[in-house]
């Protein structure tokens, strides 16, 4: 290729991408002093979260129980600051209504959000030490329970999905799958925010797992690796446009398990100490108690 003909080219790329009409929906347009919620200070607020909820095992200063309200203290002022700008960017870029950002009330908002979130994290910790517990006692290879916080991505997927979803119940925009998405690159397991989930929650392995947004599990869940609680697929509307907000996936009532790469399509229903066996398709409630192999 010759250099003019080079030339062209590169110049009539640029002029079929600067078309309008070729970014339409992909573009968004910046108002004065807008920016996006970050990828990297949203992990520096998940590590963060981490920290405080197990002291010792993650962040950087060695803890001991004399300095432990110390290290609590500068870490939630950290967290409290860090949230709040980033919560204060999504609320700016979800606000399409005005020409530019009006930056005092939701900066007033943004501050309000990021308290009531960090007012969670004793609750937070208490429901993931059942989880913990739901861990470390289903799986024999554990050697303690420190290990399962350290170590385990199953485990680690579930805390996004416990922060996120905290984030989620407080309608915060963006932030929230994108911590759950954080996970879903690091562990391969997928649990959108939305999802409700009680507590002594386990996944095993979790490699391909996915959790959809409508579904809700009970107490004292146990599923593993490849498991999809996965949503019905609804007809368009009369303009042909996906049906949003609708109760779509499954329900998982207490004590029960789904083995290995098990899928479950729609809203059924799971009763409690129910057993899904691997490697099965299951479309139609299941009772209480019964086993399904097939």
């Amino acid at each position: 290729m010759d250099v003019h003909k080079h030339s062209h080219v590169l110049h009539e790329t640029i002029e079929k991408l600067s078309d309008e009409a070729s970014y339409n929906q992909l573009f968004h347009a910046y108002r004065d002093e807008e920016a996006l919620p970050s990828g990297e200070v949203l992990k520096e607020i998940v590590d963060l979260c981490r920290a405080i909820l197990f002291p010792g095992y993650y962040g950087q200063a060695r803890i001991s129980i004399q300095s432990m309200r110390f290290h609590t203290g500068v870490n939630i002022q950290t967290l409290h600051s860090l949230l709040t700008q980033q919560i204060f960017a999504g609320l700016c870029f979800a606000d399409t209504n005005a020409a530019s950002c009006p930056t005092d009330r939701i900066s007033m908002e943004a501050k309000q959000l990021s308290e009531a979130f960090i007012s969670t994290l004793p609750e937070m910790r208490q429901i993931l030490a059942t989880d913990v517990e739901a861990t470390f006692n289903s799986d024999p290879a554990a050697q303690n329970t420190g290990e399962v916080i350290f170590c385990y991505p199953g485990f680690r997927a579930i805390v996004n999905y416990r922060i996120a979803h905290q984030l989620y119940l407080l309608n915060v925009p963006f932030i929230p799958r994108m911590i759950t998405e954080m996970a879903h690159s690091e562990t391969g397991i997928d649990i959108h925010p939305g999802a409700k989930i009680g507590h002594h929650f386990s996944i095993d392995h979790g490699t391909g797992t996915v959790i959809g947004e409508t579904s809700i599990i009970g107490n004292h869940v146990r599923i593993f690796q490849g498991v999809s609680l996965a949503g019905e697929k609804l007809p368009p509307d009369e303009k042909g446009n996906a049906i949003r907000g609708v109760s779509r996936h499954p329900i998982l009532e207490d004590h029960v398990t789904v083995y290995s790469n098990a899928t479950l399509l729609g809203r059924i229903r799971v009763g409690e100490g129910a057993t899904i066996c691997g490697n099965v398709w299951v479309t139609k409630d299941v009772p209480a108690q019964l086993t399904i192999d097939s």
